[in-house]
């Protein structure tokens, strides 16, 4: 028998809002615990919950990402559970009428696939307190992060496959970050997913054998994409074993990952939605989102497979290199800010011409990519910084690709030079200044120094020009270290080749 697996994901979004969902205590992540609350979202007797606007903007404004379909007429429910997490022994969301439902997200698979994921629906509520379980054995709880709102994302059960669901979460992740309605920070708690996974037989040709789904085990609260993966590889195959030896799920279950063990664990039985007992909020009138839904239409900005693409056609991004950069909005804004820069330089350069112009182009991007995506993150670590909190601009980074390209500023130099701009928000040309990291660009002035180095070490170079080829590399440090390390490897070696014949 062939199994394959089925398997639906569930995902909470945290909104970035700066109050809670129904209360005016402020959401700030690191707080002392149990400081921001207050008698409403602490559930005291005749309270009554006020609604954030803002939570609702943000929640029509995903909708509209995900394309689906939005409920014009809503409302809020009461989901009936008793932990300690939940103050009010209940909690409140959305039930037969949520914010969207229908919706889609497409992604691309590692292997250049294609894949659409249907969306089941997304609903608006607050969220739980948060259990803390502490090695003494008590469990703690801080309530700063109850009443906070969430967008609950439920697929479809469409996903067979670790690697398509991973793809899936991270771009949702950059949807709601380009949105700017969540930061998405998996590592704080602001992206959480519930995986739903089942096992079911099929023939040869990979056609299930009924259409009917067995019962499925909910792994709650997964808080990394790796854990993701982990923990559906390892619920295949845990569950493929259990049907092989004839014991399969015979109910609905939820566990819990132990990443420690690498392992999932039994938590209970899962509850259904009769159970919950699901009735109206009292305490909430029903909402009609027709003109909101209008006015978040026409501000929703361009959208993340569109960016890219964009990127691609306009600036000559590889397709790779423009998913890593739209993954991070704040890194896309300053990408496409300095870019905007970088081609007014181009266009103004005089020793730049038409014809010369591709050349020049193709160069340029080559060496922003380069800074971009692999230099630029080094030099905000370093400092300590992220690009968000950091000094840089985009046009004196602009300004910076531009010194590398024309060889004013020494490459070697150029992380100590983008550092300190991070840092103290200077302008490149005073850092490299200050710091002596000046390029020498002219060809001619590293041939005069070499000649000087090669008349000084008559042997060496003797020793070169019968043979040794390897003393190259000694030359090169030579002129290296005469120019304090500010010229061009590629010249200098150019230098050397020109004095010693080749």
């Amino acid at each position: 028998m062939l199994w394959k697996p089925v398997i639906g994901l569930e995902t909470h979004i945290q909104l970035n809002t700066k109050s809670k969902l129904f209360c005016s205590c402020p959401l700030n992540d690191g707080d002392v615990p149990n400081t921001n609350v207050c008698p409403i979202c602490l559930g005291h007797p005749g309270t009554l919950p006020v609604l954030n606007q803002q939570a609702i903007t943000s929640a029509v404004k995903l909708a509209l990402g995900l394309n689906g379909e939005i409920n014009k007429k809503t409302k809020f429910d009461r989901k009936n559970y008793f932990y300690p997490d939940l103050p009010k022994a209940y909690q409140i969301s959305q039930f037969d009428h949520p914010i969207m439902y229908q919706g889609e997200l497409s992604i691309d698979l590692p292997n250049g696939e294609s894949f659409t994921v249907q969306l089941e629906r997304m609903h608006l509520e607050e969220d739980a307190a948060k259990n803390i379980h502490s090695d003494d054995g008590q469990t703690y709880v801080d309530y700063n992060r109850g009443g906070a709102p969430l967008c609950e994302i439920v697929t479809r059960p469409v996903f067979t496959s670790s690697t398509q669901a991973k793809a899936y979460l991270q771009e949702l992740r950059t949807l709601v970050r380009t949105l700017k309605v969540s930061d998405g920070n998996l590592e704080k708690g602001q992206m959480r997913c519930d995986v739903n996974l089942s096992m079911r037989a099929v023939g040869a040709d990979g056609v299930p054998l009924s259409p009917v789904l067995n019962p499925k085990t909910e792994v709650k609260n997964v808080n990394s994409f790796r854990a993701v993966e982990r923990v559906i590889e390892y619920e295949i195959k845990r569950q493929t074993a259990l049907w092989e030896a004839g014991t399969p799920p015979l109910e609905t279950t939820t566990r819990g990952w132990n990443d420690v063990k690498q392992v999932t664990e039994s938590q209970r039985t899962k509850e259904n939605s009769a159970e919950y007992r699901y009735f109206p909020e009292p305490d909430l009138p029903p909402l009609d989102l027709t003109a909101l839904i209008l006015e978040v239409k026409r501000s929703l900005g361009e959208l993340p497979p569109n960016k890219r693409a964009r990127f691609v056609s306009e600036y000559g991004f590889k397709p790779e290199e423009a998913r890593q950069i739209v993954e991070d909005p704040t890194l896309a804004d300053f990408a496409e800010q300095s870019l905007s820069e970088l081609g007014a330089w181009l266009e103004a350069h005089p020793n730049i011409t038409s014809e010369t112009m591709p050349e020049h182009r193709f160069k340029a991007m080559k060496t922003f990519v380069s800074w971009l995506l692999n230099k630029l993150p080094n030099a905000l670590d370093t400092a300590g910084l992220h690009l968000k909190t950091a000094r840089l601009t985009p046009e004196n980074f602009a300004q910076f690709i531009s010194l590398l390209v024309d060889q004013k500023l020494a490459a070697p130099k150029g992380l100590e030079v983008l550092t300190a701009m991070i840092i103290d928000g200077s302008s490149p040309t005073q850092v490299a200044e200050t710091l002596g990291a000046g390029g020498v660009g002219d060809l001619s002035t590293l041939i005069q120094l070499a000649q000087t180095i090669a008349t000084n070490n008559p042997k060496e170079v003797e020793r070169y020009q019968n043979g040794e080829k390897k003393l190259l590399a000694w030359l090169v440090g030579q002129l290296m270290r005469e120019t304090k390390g500010n010229a061009n490897p590629e010249l200098v070696t150019k230098a050397w080749q020109a004095v010693l014949g080749e």
